[in-house]
This record gives C-alpha cells, sequence and structure tokens, in this order.
C-alpha cells in the first residue's frame, strides 16, 4: 500500500488534524490486519475444499462386526450408526450376509436397497 507523505510542519498542525491523521494510522493498521485475516481464512477454505475432494469416497456397503466373530450388521455405506469395527463390502457380499442371517441395519435399511425382504 503506497503512503503519502505530507510536507508539513507537525508543529504548526492543529490538534484535530494530528488527531485525523493518528485515526488514519489506526485505520490503515486495522485494514490491513483486516485484509490479512481474510487471506487466512480463504487459505482454510480452499484447504478444507481440497481435503473433501482427496478424501475416499465412501464404501457402498459395510459389514459391522469384530475381527475372528460373526458379523452384527449390514449398513449402506454412509449410515452414520455403523460402528467403529466395520469394514468395506461389495454388493454381492452385502446381499450373501444377508442372506445368511446378518441383521440389517434398522436405521439405513440396506435390505430394502438391496432388494433382499425377508
Amino acid at each position: 500500500m503506497a503512503r503519502i507523505v505530507r510536507v508539513c510542519d507537525p508543529a504548526s498542525e492543529s490538534p484535530r488534524l494530528s488527531a485525523l491523521r493518528f485515526l488514519e494510522r489506526v485505520q490503515e493498521r486495522d485494514l490491513a490486519r483486516s485484509r490479512r485475516w481474510i487471506a487466512d481464512e480463504e487459505r482454510r477454505a480452499t484447504e478444507r475444499a481440497r481435503g473433501r475432494a482427496r478424501r475416499p469416497r465412501a464404501p457402498d456397503w459395510l459389514i459391522e462386526g469384530a475381527a475372528g466373530r460373526p458379523p452384527i450388521y449390514v449398513h449402506v455405506g454412509d449410515c452414520p450408526t455403523a460402528g467403529k469395527h466395520r469394514r468395506a463390502a461389495s454388493r454381492d457380499e452385502a446381499r450373501r450376509a444377508l442372506a445368511g442371517g446378518v441383521e440389517a441395519c434398522p436405521h439405513c435399511r440396506p435390505d430394502t436397497e438391496l432388494g433382499v425382504l425377508d
């Protein structure tokens, strides 16, 4: 930002003019800070968008259950109630699990989407 240099004898300035020049300096500093905040927020928004774009796509189907134990539920891939012990499954694997007695999640109802009804 270009700074205006004033050729003026500070001793001959009125107190009001001196106060206005001080106000101008404060506002320039505040404007510079606001511009930094805006640039920082734009950078963070760009990083968030880039992160969302790079995030792997959710699987279409999930099978919930701890390793070495029988599965508990079959879920649609983006079901918010799926537990932390889960793994991705193909459409055929999810259908076979439902046909084999694994329960369908009562929240996301994968049996309806897969066409496997009791």
